[in-house]
């Protein structure tokens, strides 16, 4: 991640309030200069998306459990746009199921982060995520390095 410029651009996209805040909260005091923007499902996450005007963001963070468009299809959506195609999408969720992250590995996400239960373990990965340069890590990307070990 592009860490020494001026922000890192930071979509993160969650139905639960909570899971919001303490994203934001873990996010301010890793230290790392950032823009954040939240969306509560994935239907305004891809209306937000698809506007001419938007940025592609450094990375977005993606539940998988949402009302109106889920995590998977706002995935799937996100991937076949061509603007997205190296957009770092994070999984970001409390499943544990294989089924999932092997779907999710298939429709294009770059790491699969299970919802950690404690501040300071959020704080870690957080920074770890943010620190990993993409554009290489994703050229070997594979199963193995695909789900985020806490």
């Amino acid at each position: 991640m592009k860490l020494n410029r001026e922000k890192v651009n930071i979509i993160f996209t969650d139905d639960d309030i909570d899971d919001c805040n303490m994203f934001a909260d873990a996010l301010n005091e890793v230290g790392i200069n950032h823009k954040l923007d939240l969306f509560h499902d994935g239907k305004d996450l891809l209306a937000y998306l698809n506007k001419e005007e938007t940025k592609v963001p450094d990375i977005l963070f993606l539940d998988l459990n949402m009302p109106f468009t889920n995590g998977l299809d706002s995935l799937k959506q996100i991937r076949s746009n061509k603007k997205y195609r190296d957009l770092t999408i994070a999984i970001y969720s409390t499943s544990s199921s294989e089924k999932d992250q092997e779907e999710t590995f298939i429709a294009g996400a770059n790491v699969y982060i299970r919802k950690p239960n404690e501040f300071s373990t959020l704080k870690r990965v957080l920074k770890e995520v943010l620190e990993i340069n993409w554009q290489y890590y994703s050229s070997n990307l594979n199963k193995d390095t695909f789900f985020l070990t806490i």
